[in-house]
């Protein structure tokens, strides 16, 4: 088993200025990295009163000044300036948008990347930016999963018509270009009914977890219940991907290469970290997690009795 390395793409901050989302994509996909990850917020209450879910006091544990190119156009810019690197979003907020026209967008940032998109979809935990938005906060994960459903049928080219309380859709509309590959949809959130939601109808989960409060056991456990929604499901739960997004974990790249096995052995197939962007950036960490990767699958190859299977590939050089 070999746990593929991906790497935080900012696009946040001061950094898409000061350095360029091109910039930082290219030295990204140069260092070897598998993937590179944006996040996603369209706007940010001057003072955030709703719970950080990801934070243990559930404060955010960033401020609302920070300015946010928008996700897609990220994307945008940077496979404009890459050819290999996979690229994707840790996590969009997919509810706050319009389900059709962010199919548009995301089949032509497929196209143009070469089938090279994932998606991470989420629910959203702000409720003022859904009240700025004007979209209800209230149901959302049942509005994801429909705009789940609407975007794959945009994606075949020829959706059929559909209504519900939320969203009607004409059946003579086309909708092209149609992606280039099948864009995974990766469901993220750690509630229960998200992680069965990523059994039953996504393309796998994408977790989060800080370094310093790592906790493999408990990403084992959502493992566990992903799969098994999947398998109540009818689906073939081995298809279904794990990728953990690891905050705080910029200038710990010992602390990173050391639990890459207990991750590999929790079911992580791919990490998502983030890179100091100084003299100790891209690839100095991309050469010592590849050299960590390729240990620990050597490790395993040695020993024919386990029963962990290759699940993807460290960083090219």
């Amino acid at each position: 088993m070999t746990v593929r390395i991906g790497a935080k793409l900012p696009n946040s901050g001061s950094l898409p200025e000061t350095i360029g989302i091109g910039a930082m994509a290219r030295a990204l996909e140069s260092a070897g990295f598998a993937s590179a990850w944006v996040s996603d917020h369209i706007v940010m209450p001057a003072s955030i009163e709703s719970r950080y879910p990801f934070a243990a006091d559930g404060r955010a544990t960033w401020s609302p000044e920070t300015p946010y190119i928008d996700a897609l156009i990220a994307l945008a810019l940077a496979a404009a300036a890459t050819e290999r690197v996979r690229l994707g979003t840790a996590v969009l907020v997919l509810p706050l948008r319009n389900p059709v026209e962010f199919a548009k967008q995301a089949a032509s940032i497929d196209v143009a990347t070469g089938g090279r998109l994932e998606i991470g979809v989420g629910a959203g935990w702000l409720r003022e930016e859904f009240e700025a938005l004007n979209v209800p906060f209230a149901r959302r994960g049942a509005r994801l999963e429909e705009w789940m459903e609407i975007a794959r049928a945009c994606w075949t080219g020829r959706p059929d018509a559909r209504r519900s309380e939320w969203y009607e859709l004409p059946g003579d509309v086309v909708c092209l270009p149609t992606p280039a590959h099948e864009i995974p949809l990766l469901v993220g959130g750690h509630s229960r009914a998200a992680l069965e939601r990523a059994g039953r109808m996504g393309d796998g989960w994408l977790a989060q977890q800080s370094l310093p409060e790592l906790a493999p056991e408990r990403l084992r456990e959502a493992v566990a219940t992903m799969r098994g929604a999947a398998t109540a499901a009818g689906r073939d739960p081995e298809r279904l991907r794990v990728v953990l997004r690891l905050v705080e974990s910029a200038g710990r790249r010992e602390e990173l290469a050391r639990a890459l096995p207990e991750l590999g052995g929790a079911g992580v197939d791919e990490i998502i970290v983030d890179i100091p962007w100084d003299e100790d950036g891209p690839d100095a960490y991309a050469g010592l997690l590849r050299d960590a990767a390729a240990a620990l699958a050597s490790s395993r190859a040695r020993r024919p009795s386990s029963p962990a299977v290759q699940r993807g590939s460290a960083p090219r050089s």
